[in-house]
């Protein structure tokens, strides 16, 4: 009999993990810093890229650096589409509205992903968060909006104490917030998204700076999520 261990493809996996790094990296790789960063030869890295380039997975850039390609926006696309498609329009309401880039993630595993993201129109400096973006659950506003809803026997091990304190008044108030916690720089409002048939989720935005309290985002996006969850 073959075991789970054994009966995976590693080479499925390899390609995978490709992708993963790629998404995780932010910016084009070259084939050596993947294979690096992998543990893998640069001839095994070469044709694994072959392979995710015939399927439009990856594309390479004029310097033949390595970076995600366009088919995975469409893959993505399917993702939770009922969730995507009934949250655009107030989405787009609430980026607009506040000036900030507005986005849903879900929970996956550990970790929180980011499933859509919408930026204000006519704002500079608007801030990107772009699909596919995670980091663990339990931290940033995201994170503890999800994490929040979770029993908290499935919170990471790794969560410290001033988190999961955290946690209980973010459960008490209704919703989140962030301060450099993810990236530096960078603050975040969040609220949980009960949507039917979809993962644990939250609705966030991401900004700079705003003149607007919390509690009044705050506000904004639990008007918001109950929006989307009622058209789902």
């Amino acid at each position: 009999m073959t075991d789970a261990s054994s009966a995976h493809s590693q080479t499925l996996s390899r390609g995978i993990r490709i992708l993963e790094v790629l998404a995780d990296a932010r910016t084009p790789l070259t084939i050596d810093a993947l294979s690096a960063t992998l543990g893998l030869h640069r001839s095994v890295t070469y044709r694994l890229l072959r392979t995710l380039e015939d399927h439009r997975l990856v594309v390479r850039d004029g310097a033949g650096r390595i970076a995600l390609g366009s088919r995975l926006a469409a893959l993505a696309a399917g993702v939770s589409h009922d969730l995507q498609a009934a949250a655009l329009p107030e989405l787009t309401a609430i980026a607009n509205e506040l000036g900030m880039t507005c986005f849903i993630t879900v929970l996956d595993g550990d970790e929180i992903v980011t499933l859509v993201s919408v930026e204000p129109r006519h704002t500079m400096g608007s801030i990107a968060q772009r699909p596919g973006t995670r980091h663990p659950v339990g931290v940033g506003a995201p994170g503890k909006a999800i994490a929040s809803r979770l029993p908290a026997s499935q919170w990471p091990d790794a969560l410290d104490d001033d988190h999961r304190a955290e946690l209980t008044v973010v459960r008490e108030q209704g919703w989140a917030s962030s301060h450099d916690e993810v990236i530096t720089g960078l603050r975040a409002v969040a609220v949980p998204l009960a949507a039917h048939g979809s993962p644990a989720a939250a609705l966030a935005v991401v900004y700079v700076s705003s003149s607007r309290p919390e509690t009044e985002i705050a506000s904004r996006l639990i008007e918001g999520a109950a929006t989307i969850a009622s058209s789902v």
